[in-house]
């Protein structure tokens, strides 16, 4: 019998109900109950029920049924070669802001991949546009309820967001976000905003249009466009000007005002860079609904501002789980342009505590995308390297978390952390991107232990 879609077992989990019923490493699972297995979303709710049957084919062309008695929610102990089960699903826009379009050559191919992949919105957070989902694809988020989905609205203008996205399917698109909300499938919401396309009168129209969907649409984040520096025959895009930003926290704050008082949530929220840019404070905690838009930029300055001040008053109350005021070091530490002025502004709180902590602080101007970026995310070890080399670093130089990609010690450039410490000659260490533990870091410098 032949079987067209099948999952190659990468693993067994030692002890699981995969290995008691000896399915191996090379076996192809083929369906389950009867059915064809589309990818992981499928392959999770069908292994769901108690009692199932999952056909399985060796390598030696022999096929088990297996009969699974079980908990419900239980699972098999399988891993499977391909994490998604399925071929992800590349981005068929041309969207005139898009970063991955701005990337220099050479770099390692992953980098350059542009996913629009529903799936991968549910299972790691990506934001998807709608225009590469079916009917298909929207009905089995609402059968299995896959939520929360994240989707780029960039406008609701559906005439613009076919220029923006490049797509003459763009605005048709938007429909799809309407069958979401009337399943109650919860999502958030995501602007790139680019000066003079969608910002002013335009962005009053998304907000407006987009507050329909509460209250399924849990937020919107507004962020600027990042213009790298490699934009020939690009889309012609302008930065925003500190002008252009408060302008934008008018327009904002004024939403939030409004539909917290009809719907009890702010919704609407700016990127953290533009108040930087503005040169405004960062709004308090509860401004941010619970940060549900941290991983985008949202909040991530007053989270770690207020992280830091439990571990001040910590320092005052409990004097006892701090080294001795006394302490004396010798240490720097670096990280990307954004975070200067926060940076800046908790070393001297710190020297409030500890005088004889010396932190040298080293804003890293990123000169390989472009000095307009200014998040630590996309700084490479080549500019690290270049902007400290001869600099006076002490005993260890710290760096942020979110340089690395995720597992591992590389940067985007590939170079390690071991390559920077080489290069400077001096340890280079992680620091907590934890606002608590990033402080604790600097006064223990060889440890850091748990609040």
């Amino acid at each position: 019998m032949k079987h067209e879609k099948y999952h190659i077992v990468r693993s067994v989990k030692s002890g699981s109900i995969a290995e008691e019923m000896e399915i191996e490493k090379g076996d192809r699972v083929i369906s389950i109950n009867g059915q064809l297995i589309e990818d992981i979303f499928d392959y999770q709710y069908l292994t769901e029920d108690s009692h199932i049957s999952v056909l399985i084919k060796k390598p030696d062309g022999e096929e088990w049924e297996l009969d699974i008695d079980k908990d419900e929610d239980e699972d098999l102990g399988i891993e499977f070669e391909n994490g998604l089960m399925d071929d992800y699903r590349s981005c068929s826009n041309k969207c005139i802001f898009c970063f991955i379009d701005q990337m220099p050559p050479g770099m390692r191919e992953t980098l350059y991949f542009k996913d629009d992949d529903s799936r991968l919105s549910f299972l790691q957070g990506n934001y998807v546009t709608l225009t590469n989902m079916s009917d298909h694809d929207i009905d089995r988020i609402i059968k299995y309820r896959l939520d929360p989905i994240n989707i780029s609205f960039q406008t609701t203008n559906p005439e613009l967001r076919c220029k923006m996205l490049h797509n003459r399917f763009a605005g048709e698109a938007l429909k799809k976000a309407d069958r979401l909300f009337e399943a109650g499938i919860r999502m958030n919401g995501q602007i790139v905003l680019c000066k003079g396309i969608n910002d002013g009168e335009e962005l009053e129209r998304s907000i407006r249009d987009l507050t329909k969907y509460i209250p399924y649409l849990k937020s919107v984040s507004v962020v600027p466009v990042g213009l790298s520096k490699y934009r020939e025959g690009l889309y012609p895009l302008e930065s925003f000007e500190p002008d252009d930003a408060r302008e934008v926290l008018d327009i904002i704050h004024r939403w939030q005002e409004k539909l917290y008082e009809k719907h009890g949530t702010h919704f609407i929220h700016a990127g953290d860079e533009f108040y930087v840019l503005a040169g405004e404070e960062v709004p308090p905690e509860e401004n941010y609904d619970g940060y549900l838009q941290y991983e985008n930029g949202v909040g991530m300055i007053r989270s770690f501002l207020d992280e830091a001040e439990e571990a001040f008053r910590s320092m005052d109350e409990e004097p006892e789980k701090w080294p001795e005021r006394g302490k004396s070091s010798d240490i720097s530490l670096a990280g990307g342009l954004l975070m200067d002025p926060v940076r800046e502004k908790l070393l001297k709180r710190l020297a409030d505590f500890y005088p004889k902590v010396r932190v040298r602080n080293y804003p890293v101007r990123n000169d390989f995308f472009g000095e307009q970026i200014t998040v630590s995310g996309l700084l490479t070890g080549q500019d690290i390297v270049a902007q400290l080399k001869g600099k006076e670093l002490g005993t260890k130089l710290f760096l942020p978390g979110n340089l690395l990609r995720a597992g591992t010690d590389v940067l985007l450039d590939d170079m390690t952390l071991e390559g920077i410490s080489d290069a400077l000659h001096v340890p280079v260490e992680i620091i907590a991107t934890d606002g608590y533990e990033f402080i604790r870091k600097l006064v223990e410098p060889s440890s850091v232990e748990p609040k």
